[in-house]
């Protein structure tokens, strides 16, 4: 009867989650060369200094995701993929997505409210430059358009739909672009030269289409499934306590990560300054660095992500099932096609990476950097796909203290090497920090499976 069941369960496991990670690596492979191109298009319109600036929003925008959306999307792809498993339902109540718009619409409220009146207090004190005050401004309305987006997100990858996050994400990217791309051609034409400020206000333009379309979808699904039973009373559907339960563990834990990136952002450029550079000259390092060879190093890992956004919901079926053999299968392949991935990217950037940066950038020190960054690779890679493991087997704790270890080792780099050595102390901070935080979720990975076959005996 087991061996039957496993029969029955494995087509399930296993065909929506290479269907799903197809459709998003398809449509992650669109996106990101979408957003290749407009990196490219954005370093030239706006240079190395302007790229800087903008890379310093980046902690605002992660910590007020973190705060209004991260939390509940992963908390209701895991609710909604734990009802799915057990009860074998088509349409899974939506009631875990629709308690998440509840609690995370009035709270993204407020903090587009506190980033709207406290914007010049964040760009002088926080992010040490005055210019980024109206960007931040720019910023603010996208909070809640994210939030509302996320949590219908992770009720479609809960029921392994990964076509609807997809298709979203790439219109959130065409509209991005095209409205960048209209409104600096339009000043241009007036023989104006277009601020920073415009790549921001693309941001906020595509997150709020991008949700009217994610909208769209929820209404069109649900209204088709309008009359099949959705298990309103069944115990997998969360009260709000039990879905807080997990929300604010998830919240917190992204939250102190975000302020450690944050700080890790902001440490960089001080850094540099501290080496010998002045503001400007440090500011375009930076740029360069995050803005040209970070998503050239990042392009492959729409592969990786789009098997850990898919990984997760699986395991955690898998998981409360107890299907043990479908986790170490998934785990195994994992590990074997992320390391053949990073090995051979690596081999990549190292052979093409002064011509990339040359060609595509016209920086010698993006090639630079591209080639250093390299080595991280078959790291990186395995490292997306991993956390997402550990997600679903329920070691949130254990990869919250990673991570932290992984982060306070790039920050000691960056306080102890980059006065010192100058950037490339950073560069080599990066690898360290992969490598450890690889070992470390190998290392967990195995004493979850070594101590679940100890219960099992």
């Amino acid at each position: 009867m087991a061996s039957s069941a496993k029969t029955r369960f494995r087509p399930h496991t296993r065909h929506p989650l290479i269907m799903g990670t197809a459709i998003l690596t398809i449509t992650g492979l669109i996106t990101r060369i979408i957003g290749f191109f407009y990196r490219i298009y954005l370093s030239r319109l706006f240079g190395e200094e302007g790229m800087g600036i903008y890379q310093l929003l980046s902690p605002v925008l992660a910590l007020s995701f973190s705060l209004t959306a991260a939390g509940f999307q992963t908390a209701i792809s895991k609710f909604v993929a734990a009802q799915a498993g057990r009860e074998n339902a088509v349409s899974p109540s939506r009631r875990p997505m629709v308690m998440g718009l509840l609690l995370t619409v009035p709270l993204s409220l407020v903090c587009t409210m506190a980033l709207f009146t406290g914007s010049d207090f964040i760009a002088v004190n926080l992010l040490q430059e005055p210019r980024t005050a109206s960007m931040i401004r720019l910023l603010a309305p996208s909070v809640p358009l994210s939030a509302i987006h996320a949590c219908i997100n992770g009720y479609f990858y809960g029921i392994k739909k990964a076509g609807i996050p997809a298709g979203t994400q790439l219109f959130e990217q065409c509209c991005r672009v095209a409205c960048v791309y209209m409104v600096s051609a339009s000043i241009l034409v007036q023989g104006h030269t277009p601020s920073i400020n415009v790549a921001v206000l693309g941001l906020t333009v595509g997150e709020g289409c991008s949700m009217l379309a994610a909208l769209l979808a929820a209404w069109y699904h649900h209204s088709r499934h309008a009359n099949i039973p959705a298990h309103r009373h069944s115990t997998t559907v969360p009260s709000y306590a039990q879905l807080l339960g997990m929300i604010i563990p998830l919240t917190a834990n992204r939250i102190v990560l975000n302020l450690l990136q944050s700080v890790e952002s902001v440490s960089i450029p001080a850094g540099l300054r501290s080496y010998g550079y002045d503001n400007a000259t440090a500011l375009s390092v930076y740029g360069v660095l995050t803005g040209m060879a970070f998503p050239m190093i990042f392009f492959p890992n729409a592969l990786t992500g789009s098997v850990s956004v898919m990984l997760l919901p699986m395991i955690s079926e898998s998981y409360a099932r107890g299907d043990d053999e479908g986790i170490r299968r998934a785990i195994l392949r994992t590990v074997k096609y992320c390391f053949l991935l990073g090995f051979s990217c690596m081999g990549f950037f190292l052979l093409t990476g002064r011509l990339l940066g040359e060609g595509l950038y016209r920086s010698p020190l993006a090639g630079h950097f591209i080639r250093t960054l390299s080595l991280i690779c078959p790291f990186l890679y395995l490292d997306t796909t991993l956390s997402s493991i550990l997600q679903g087997l329920g070691m949130a704790g254990r990869l919250f203290l990673i991570n932290v270890t992984s982060l306070l080792v790039r920050l000691l780099f960056i306080l102890l090497t980059v006065p010192r050595m100058g950037i490339q102390g950073y560069l080599y901070g990066i690898l360290v920090s992969q490598i450890l935080q690889c070992g470390l979720y190998l290392g967990c990975l195995w004493w979850c499976g070594w101590h679940r076959a100890k219960q099992a005996h």
